[in-house]
């Protein structure tokens, strides 16, 4: 009878972690980290990753305020916006669930431009979105089957565009990963799936996995997964939680060791218009200390 309650233990433990997604593969390398501690931010296998594509220069870092939009402001009117309290710009570069596909600005040229005027760039690729996903119009690019593989997949994707955009290794990448029903156990298990396939591969390819998502959602699950010990996180994340005073180290869902030291970015309003230089702009409102891209 001992030996039957221990039993049941190991197997319900067993399923616990399989919920988490902390047996997912590669097995090899998807042990616990030390609780309490902030993200990786280096390669999960440096060496073989260094042989493949060079080691990953120093993160560039930024602290201050930035607005991101839906689709990226002409040169012009990101000159007019230096009269701006802003200095950072977050630019939808990729993914199939990105909102605004035109981009009509956003080239090489743009980042380079943008660059010498002085903004830094926050790079966001929306990708597939989670399998209970609340947003009606994200249910079409949800999740497949095969979490682990598709995430790998969009997140080579993801680094070819940022490349090709003149975004060097060392550049943060940021998952847009929307709203969705974390407390879902079957979902968070596949989300988190997703989620640690491309941080593996985005990270694997020298650029800095990130992850947007709502405070109260995506971010918490992030969180949750942290303390429990999951392996191939996110190494910055940026959290939405509107209406509140703006600040890095007040969100309750986040431990202050979290994520820390210059790993956070906090949107604290959003879809409100804003006037500087002449030019109007709907944009979202973020404070942070956080990596930029490097622009070649």
């Amino acid at each position: 009878m001992r030996w039957l309650r221990c039993h049941k233990m190991i197997v319900g433990f067993g399923f616990v972690l399989l919920l988490l997604g902390l047996t997912a593969a590669p097995p090899a390398q998807a042990g616990p980290r030390s609780p309490g501690a902030a993200a990786p931010v280096d390669f999960p296998d440096r060496e073989s990753a260094v042989r493949e594509f060079g080691a990953r220069p120093k993160a560039l870092t930024f602290k201050g305020r930035a607005f991101d939009t839906c689709r990226a402001p002409s040169a012009d009117t990101m000159r007019r916006w230096r009269a701006s309290p802003y200095r950072a710009v977050g630019v939808y570069f990729g993914g199939r669930g990105r909102a605004c596909r035109a981009q009509p600005h956003l080239s090489h040229r743009w980042m380079r431009t943008v660059r010498d005027q002085g903004w830094r760039v926050l790079p966001l690729y929306v990708g597939s979105q989670s399998t209970c996903v609340f947003a009606r119009h994200k249910k079409n690019v949800r999740i497949g089957r095969h979490p682990w593989k598709q995430g790998t997949t969009e997140a080579r994707d993801a680094v070819k565009r940022a490349k090709a955009l003149g975004m060097s290794p060392g550049s943060p990448l940021f998952l847009d990963m929307e709203a969705y029903a974390y407390r879902n156990k079957k979902c968070a298990r596949t989300t988190l799936l997703f989620v640690r396939g491309w941080n593996r591969e985005v990270s694997r390819r020298g650029y800095l996995p990130g992850f947007y998502s709502s405070a109260a959602s995506g971010v918490a699950h992030m969180e949750r997964s942290r303390r429990a010990g999951v392996r191939d996180l996110p190494s910055v994340v940026w959290f939405a939680r509107w209406g509140v005073k703006n600040g890095l180290h007040r969100e309750p869902v986040l431990r202050k060791t979290a994520w820390a030291p210059a790993r956070r970015i906090h949107q604290y309003a959003g879809n409100v218009r804003e006037r500087h230089g002449g030019r109007t702009l709907l944009i979202d409102r973020n404070l942070m200390h956080a990596p930029v891209a490097r622009v070649e």
